[in-house]
C-alpha cells in the first residue's frame, strides 16, 4: 500500500473493482485476454498474433506517453472498436463467479468504512459484469451505485466517473479518496482533480484501510 494523499476532510472512497475489491491473477488476465482472444476472432487472427498487437500498442503508448498506461478499452478504439462495442463485449465474456468467491475480511472491512464514508465504485468494466464481480466476492450491498464503462462511456482515466462518483455521494472532489491498484488509471487524475489516493496491490491491503482511516 502506498498513500498518495488522505483528504481532510474525508466523506467518499471511490473504489476500483479489479485487482482491487479482490486478488485474482488469473481472473486479471482473463477479463483482458477474454476480449483480445474475441478480438482476434473478428479480425480473423490467431490469438497470439493479437496479443502480440495489443502488447506491441501497450509498449509504444507508454513510450509516447511518459511510461503511462492505456486501458483496453481506449486501446481498442486505436483499432476501430468504439467503447459502446467493447461494452458488449465485456457484458457476455467476462464470469466473475468462475474465477472469485465470498471474501469474509472484504466484508468485515467495508462493514467498518461505510460506518464513517459513503462507498462507491469506479470501474472500467460495464455495470453488469462489475456487479456480478461484487455479487461473487460478496460486497454487492455495500455498492449501490457502480459507474461503469457504460455509465459516462469514458474509460479510466477520464474524469468524468470521478468526478460523477463525487457527485451521487454528495461531496466535493476534495473530500474523496481514490482507491485502485494501478497509478495512472486510478490514482493520477483523481489527485490532479483534488482527491485524494491510495495505490493497493489487491484486496490484501483492502483489509487494511479501516485501520489506515
Amino acid at each position: 500500500m502506498k498513500i498518495y494523499k488522505i483528504p481532510e476532510n474525508l466523506r467518499t472512497l471511490i473504489f476500483d473493482i479489479d485487482s482491487t475489491l479482490y486478488t485474482s491473477p488469473a481472473y486479471a488476465h482473463e477479463q483482458v485476454d477474454c476480449q483480445v482472444r474475441h478480438f482476434a476472432e473478428l479480425r480473423g487472427m490467431t490469438h497470439e498474433e493479437a496479443r502480440n498487437l495489443v502488447a506491441d500498442f501497450r509498449k509504444k503508448w507508454a513510450s509516447e506517453h511518459n511510461g503511462q498506461k492505456i486501458s483496453l478499452g481506449n486501446l481498442l478504439t486505436y483499432f476501430d472498436i468504439p467503447i459502446e462495442e467493447s461494452i458488449e463485449w465485456r457484458k457476455t465474456l467476462l464470469e466473475p463467479a468462475d474465477f472469485l468467491s465470498r471474501d469474509e475480511k472484504l466484508i468485515s472491512a467495508l462493514t467498518e468504512l461505510q460506518k464513517k464514508y459513503r462507498l462507491i465504485c469506479v470501474t472500467n468494466n460495464p455495470v453488469l459484469p462489475a456487479r456480478k464481480t461484487l455479487d461473487a466476492v460478496g460486497v454487492s450491498e455495500f455498492f449501490p451505485e457502480i459507474i461503469g464503462l457504460d455509465t459516462c462511456h469514458v474509460s479510466k482515466p477520464h474524469e468524468k466517473p470521478f468526478l460523477l462518483a463525487a457527485e451521487k455521494t454528495g461531496a466535493k472532489p476534495e473530500e474523496c479518496l481514490s482507491i485502485g491498484d494501478r497509478y495512472d488509471i486510478d490514482l493520477s487524475l483523481p489527485l490532479n482533480l483534488g482527491m485524494g489516493g491510495i495505490l493497493v496491490s489487491g484486496v490484501e491491503d483492502v483489509w487494511r484501510l479501516p485501520e489506515v482511516l
